[in-house]
Formats: structure tokens, C-alpha cells, sequence
């Protein structure tokens, strides 16, 4: 039983065997958890959903993105159907019980939307392009989100899409050296064979003539693990996304590097939407590092609903699961001391976890979240 004085606070936390006999009580079916943390999203690109055909791999993936922003630039999608379906499922997150998202913006067309959330949003100004100008379209774009009073610092996309130069701009150049950083990692198998000169993003990058542009400078690292220890200091807070295709001897040597910094952030339904395949989440359950769950974007998703990627994890006890949600997001994004547990003294920011099976402790297929 969680009890909530009349300023919205948690002033006790108890257990009772009648509580449906006390006076003043909202009985609740089902499990009182945090409000949940949604650890990468990409809340601007919710107007994609549905225009990216899935299946086809992360190049054939990121040519549709190119595609459908091809028709923004013509007027065919209008900043009003992009500010709409961001504050559509804005609205949505908030009522499934999400409270923190850590969200991966590359333009200020729905800032508004995050200033007038009762979700609140650690906004990553994402670096990308290897072109030059990728630093200053960074630095004017979270400029803006200062004077929007919104909390964000830069990161690099990837180790596969940035200039050495504006991936150590990201790190360390463009706002506090303690911010966390939100890096896609390892989401195709092609980010790994791309260092060796071959598959599928090296082949793409061959046939636009990426290669010969003046920011392809990155390939002497030779791995993306290499790439990340060897320009991301060892006290840095690290979120890896996606992690489809790490593996142990490379996730070793990055707990070696990163130690407690490190969190790995699993988005199993946009890694089924885009290569059909999905993270190695037993070895990764083993190596013990810090697990999160995020949604990744509507270009590559049905929804933004954690409780469905939890879903995902079959085997996954739901006490294990539901810290990944919630405490372990949290404390990725530098939010643990406000959000992700609840304890006496925050605020009452609950959330109702239903379809729950009590024998087995094991989530239906029907199970949904809800903010109360």
C-alpha cells in the first residue's frame, strides 16, 4: 500500500491484508510499479510510422528514412502532421505510466510538445553526417533547447556515421564532459564488417561515394568497441543501443572500460522490425551489466509501449524486467535520484502494471501499463 499526502508525495509505503477495508483507499488489480522509464525513443519521428518497409537491414532501413524526410523537404509532410503525431503519442506514453524518456532529437519541431509533457524528456542533440558542419548544427540546435528550458546535451549517432573530429566534438566539446551519451551500437551486422571494408553499410557508403568524403576518417580504429574505449572516457555515462549483434568478448572489454558507467539499452521490436533478428539478451543477462529498455522510434516501431517490448523477453523473471523499465533507465540517464523508485518522500509519480499472472509471476500477452 503506497500512501500519497495531499501534496502529490509518497509519505508511506506498508503492506495491509484488508486494505479494501480501510477507508480512503483506490484499490488497484494488478502491480503498483514507478512510473516506467522509456531509455531511447525518438519521439520526433512518430509521423514515420508505418512508411518504412521493415525487414530489409539497417542500410535499406536508413535509405527509407532518407526517403520520407525526401518528402518533407517537398511539402508532402507538413511540420504540422510532425508536431501532431509527436504530441499524439507523447500523450500515449504518458498514459501507459512512462515518466522519463531519454529522446534523440535532430530538430526543434517538437520542443513544444516535451515543454508542455507531464512526461519528463532527457533530450540527446544527436551528431550525424559525414559532411562537415555536423558540430555547428549541434551546437545552434541545443542552443535552442536551452533557451526552451530543456534539459540536453549532445551525443554521436554511431561509431559508423561521424567524423573522429565531431565524435570527440560530441564527447566532450558541445556542452558538460558529465552528461550521459546515447550511442546506436551494433544494430546490423554491417557495423562490424564495415571496419573490415566489406557488407552492407560499407557497400552503401562505396555506392554514394560516402568513403571519399573528408569525414570517412574513422576506419583505422578498427572495430566499433575500439572506436567507442578509445574516444569515450572510462567515467563517462555510456548507453549503447540496440547491441543485436555484440558480442561477449566485445561486451567484456567494454565493462572493462566503462565499469558501472556502462548500460546496454534493448530495443527488441525495432530490432525485429528492421533485421529480424534480436539481441543476445541471455549473454548479456550473464555478463551483469546494466540493462535498459527503450522503444527506439515509430520509423521502426507499432508503438511506444515498454510493456510490449517486455513482452519480448521471454524467460526474463518480471522483477528483472520490470527494474529495466524502471529504476535501471533511470539511473542511465542520470535520474535515479528523482525517478525509477518509489520511495517515501518523492513524488507519486505511479504507474498500474495489469495482466499479470500471480502463479507464475509472468506477464500475459494481453498485459498492459497505465499511469494513476
Amino acid at each position: 500500500m503506497v500512501t500519497v499526502d495531499e501534496r502529490g508525495v509518497i509519505a508511506d509505503i506498508d503492506t495491509c491484508p484488508r486494505v479494501d477495508s480501510l477507508r480512503g483507499v483506490e484499490y488497484y488489480n494488478g502491480v503498483i510499479i514507478p512510473a516506467m522509464t522509456n531509455a531511447h525513443c525518438h519521439l520526433e519521428l512518430s509521423y514515420m510510422r508505418g512508411r518504412i518497409v521493415p525487414g530489409g537491414g539497417l542500410a535499406a532501413f536508413v535509405r527509407g528514412i532518407e526517403r520520407v524526410r525526401a518528402d518533407v523537404e517537398a511539402g508532402a509532410i507538413l511540420p504540422a502532421d510532425i508536431s501532431g503525431a509527436a504530441a499524439y503519442w507523447d500523450a500515449r506514453m504518458a498514459g501507459d505510466g512512462v515518466g522519463l524518456v531519454g529522446d534523440i532529437c535532430n530538430d526543434n519541431v517538437i520542443f513544444d510538445t516535451k515543454i508542455h509533457s507531464s512526461v519528463r524528456y532527457r533530450s540527446f542533440v544527436e551528431l550525424f553526417g559525414l559532411m562537415p558542419g555536423a558540430a555547428e548544427r549541434g551546437r545552434a540546435l541545443l542552443d535552442v533547447a536551452a533557451q526552451c528550458g530543456l534539459v540536453a546535451s549532445a551525443t554521436p549517432h554511431s561509431t559508423y556515421s561521424l567524423s573522429d573530429a565531431d565524435f570527440a566534438s560530441a564527447v566532450g566539446g558541445l556542452g558538460t564532459n558529465n552528461s550521459p551519451l546515447s550511442i546506436h551500437f551494433m544494430e546490423d551486422e554491417g557495423e562490424a564488417e564495415l571496419f573490415r571494408r566489406r557488407g552492407t553499410i560499407w557497400e552503401w557508403y562505396r555506392g554514394q561515394g560516402i568513403d571519399r568524403r573528408p569525414g570517412f576518417d574513422f576506419l583505422h580504429w578498427g572495430s566499433s568497441v575500439e572506436r567507442v574505449i578509445g574516444q569515450v572516457p572510462p567515467g563517462r555515462r555510456t548507453m549503447l543501443i540496440h547491441n543485436t549483434f555484440i558480442g561477449a568478448d566485445e561486451l567484456a572489454t567494454l565493462q572493462r572500460h566503462f565499469g558501472d558507467n556502462l548500460t546496454l539499452v534493448l530495443c527488441p521490436r525495432s530490432n525485429r522490425y528492421i533485421t529480424g533478428q534480436l539481441p543476445p539478451v541471455e549473454m548479456v543477462r550473464r555478463s551483469g551489466v546494466r540493462i535498459a529498455v527503450g522503444t527506439d522510434s515509430l520509423a521502426s516501431n507499432a508503438s511506444l509501449s515498454l510493456v510490449d517490448e517486455l513482452k519480448m523477453f521471454h524467460g526474463v523473471p518480471l522483477e528483472e524486467l520490470l527494474r529495466w523499465a524502471t529504476a535501471a533507465g533511470a539511473e542511465a540517464l542520470g535520474c535515479q535520484d528523482e525517478c525509477g523508485t518509489i520511495e517515501v518522500g518523492r513524488p507519486a509519480r505511479l504507474a498500474l502494471l495489469e495482466g499479470v499472472d500471480f502463479a507464475t509471476l509472468k506477464l500475459h500477452p494481453d498485459a498492459t501499463t497505465r499511469s494513476i
